[in-house]
C-alpha cells in the first residue's frame, strides 16, 4: 500500500524536531501536523506543488516547494521529493522541451542550441533564451501540475472505493455469527 510505503520512509515533525529543533525562520511552521498528515487533500496538493515547481528554471525548486508546501498545508516531504524528478540527468531534455514549447508558443524560431557546461555558454545565451524557457516552463509545469492535482485525488478515490467494496465482498462471504 502507497501510504504505509511512504509513512515508513518519510521522516515525521517529531523527528524532524528532535534532530533539528526549531529551523530558522521558518520555526514552528515546520511542525505543524497538518503538513505531514498523508491524505487524499494533503497528498494532491504536494503533487501539484512538486510537478509545478520540478519545472522552474531556477536553483534551490525545493526551497521554493517548501515555502508552497508550508503556504498551502501540503504534505511537506512529499513535495519536496517530487522536485527531484528533476536534477542533472533530467534537467537538460525537460529544460530543453520548455524552451521549445516556449518558442513555439510565442511564434519564434528557436535557435540552434551547441550547449556546453560553463558560466560563460550560459550568460551568453540566457539573453535569448530567457523569456520562451520561462514561459515553456511555466505552462508545462501549470499543465503537470494540474494533471498530478486530478490525478492524485482520482486514484485515491479509486483506491478507497475498491477497499470498501472488498470490504463489502468479504462481509458477505464470511459466515454470519448467530447471538447465543
Amino acid at each position: 500500500m502507497p501510504r504505509k510505503f511512504i509513512k515508513r520512509h518519510i521522516p515525521n515533525a517529531k523527528q524532524l524536531h528532535k534532530r533539528c529543533g526549531p529551523i530558522g525562520i521558518l520555526g514552528e511552521h515546520l511542525h505543524r501536523p497538518s503538513l505531514w498528515h498523508l491524505n487524499r487533500r494533503s497528498v494532491a496538493k504536494a503533487f501539484a506543488i512538486g510537478l509545478f515547481c520540478t519545472w522552474l528554471p531556477i536553483p534551490f525548486q525545493t526551497i521554493v516547494a517548501g515555502f508552497l508546501a508550508i503556504v498551502f498545508c501540503a504534505n511537506l516531504p512529499l513535495a519536496v521529493i517530487l522536485v527531484f524528478i528533476s536534477n542533472p540527468i533530467t534537467m537538460p531534455a525537460m529544460f530543453y522541451f520548455a524552451y521549445r514549447l516556449g518558442a513555439s508558443l510565442m511564434g519564434i524560431h528557436p535557435e540552434a542550441i551547441n550547449f556546453t557546461f560553463s558560466l560563460e555558454w550560459l550568460n551568453h545565451m540566457i539573453g535569448s533564451i530567457w523569456q520562451p524557457l520561462l514561459l515553456g516552463s511555466l505552462v508545462l509545469g501549470s499543465v503537470s501540475s494540474a494533471l498530478g492535482y486530478v490525478l492524485v485525488r482520482i486514484l485515491w478515490r479509486l483506491h478507497i472505493v475498491q477497499r470498501w467494496e472488498r470490504r463489502k465482498a468479504h462481509a458477505k462471504a464470511s459466515p454470519k455469527k448467530e447471538p447465543h
